[in-house]
């Protein structure tokens, strides 16, 4: 009789075994990235190449994870990004990692692309008081009363945010999903777009028409004046872009380049938060998402200016290696290696991780000034 396979012990543990549990035309949609996938392999490599410089002998009696972020404190800086089409890895999808999240304390965010109704996550886990918060990312579709429809719908379920993709004008070149020949299989389809209007035609051959119904700065100011909902804008790396966000009043920004799977040559993650950071100052919430797959990465990413962290392909690997346990099992693991990250560098609190554990020769000027 074969023993059972051993729990995973680490992000990378949930990666193996959900490759062995998936087909390979799903593992490579859920895996994949852009073109030679520079980006996608640069996310995870940018953290891993910060050193963290440890102090010892700090006081650590009290310690705890919990963070603000948007008026809200969060028992851990952990949210689980949107990810289109959790079916695929296991038939709970959206509904089961969701209630992972509500268990451990965890934000999560449905994506428009989501298997399962907004109506259902939203029952699953509105009524969990130990839940973190729960937002609906939009991508942008080409008729605005259908944006308007969908947005109000999220409200009415009970959802706290509106999170625009604003990084897919169009679709990356994913060469590894297309070799694989990828292809939704029946039953799996995006219930919150089954009733989307076509796509009107535009002029000329660019892309297929497809960015002329791309959103623009006038549309998130329209999106804006649409709901009371707080609305957060994801996937911006350029400093220029976080200003102009800022100036139009958004909720707050997501540094991500979508993990690689659309501009790859794009820089990393890790690279652009510390620029975006210094754009919008400290007042505007930011989230980081991209490669981040261990607790040192996520503290690394609070000292680099972050209010919190997002995660994506581990949600599918954990789904499909073990359901809404395997997602809970994931976050815990990830927020236990963050508490013993932050002891080994001497850290009470999230609040005393600046950017002297990634550079010594800032701890002067971090003394003096406090905090961030």
């Amino acid at each position: 009789m074969a023993s059972p396979a051993p729990a995973p012990h680490t992000l990378a543990d949930f990666a193996l075994a959900a490759e062995q549990a998936l087909d390979a035309a799903t593992w490579a949609y859920f895996n994949g990235g852009a073109g030679d996938e520079a980006t996608l392999h640069a996310n995870a490599a940018a953290w891993q190449a910060l050193p963290l410089w440890p102090r010892v002998l700090q006081p650590l009696a009290g310690g705890h994870t919990r963070v603000a972020l948007a008026g809200h404190e969060l028992a851990h800086p952990i949210l689980l990004a949107p990810v289109a089409h959790q079916r695929l890895a296991h038939p709970d999808g959206e509904w089961a990692s969701a209630l992972a999240a509500a268990a451990q304390g965890a934000g999560y965010v449905l994506g428009t692309q989501s298997n399962v109704p907004m109506e259902q996550v939203a029952e699953a886990v509105l009524a969990d008081p130990g839940r973190g918060p729960l937002w609906f990312q939009l991508y942008w579709q080409a008729d605005r009363g259908f944006n308007r429809a969908l947005v109000q719908r999220a409200e009415a379920a009970g959802f706290e945010a509106i999170v625009l993709t604003v990084d897919a004008p169009v679709q990356g070149v994913r060469d590894r999903e297309r070799r694989a020949g990828f292809a939704l299989p029946p039953g799996v389809h995006a219930v919150h777009l089954q009733d989307a209007p076509a796509v009107p035609p535009a002029d000329g051959t660019y892309c297929a028409g497809l960015p002329a119904h791309a959103p623009t700065w006038d549309d998130v100011a329209w999106l804006r004046a649409q709901t009371r909902l707080p609305v957060w804008l994801k996937g911006l790396l350029h400093p220029a872009d976080a200003r102009a966000a800022q100036a139009l009043g958004v909720a707050g920004l997501i540094v991500s380049n979508h993990g690689g799977r659309t501009l790859d040559t794009a820089p990393a993650t890790a690279q652009a938060l510390p620029r975006v950071r210094a754009a919008a100052g400290d007042a505007l919430p930011l989230v980081v998402d991209g490669g981040i797959r261990r607790g040192t990465d996520v503290l690394k990413a609070i000292a680099l200016g972050a209010n919190a962290v997002m995660v994506g392909r581990p949600v599918a690997h954990a789904l499909a290696a073990g359901g809404a346990l395997g997602v809970a099992r994931m976050l815990r693991l990830l927020r236990d290696e963050l508490e013993m990250a932050m002891a080994l560098t001497g850290c009470r609190t999230l609040a005393e991780a600046g950017a002297h554990l990634l550079d010594p020769a800032t701890a002067a000027v971090w003394e003096q000034a406090g905090p961030r």
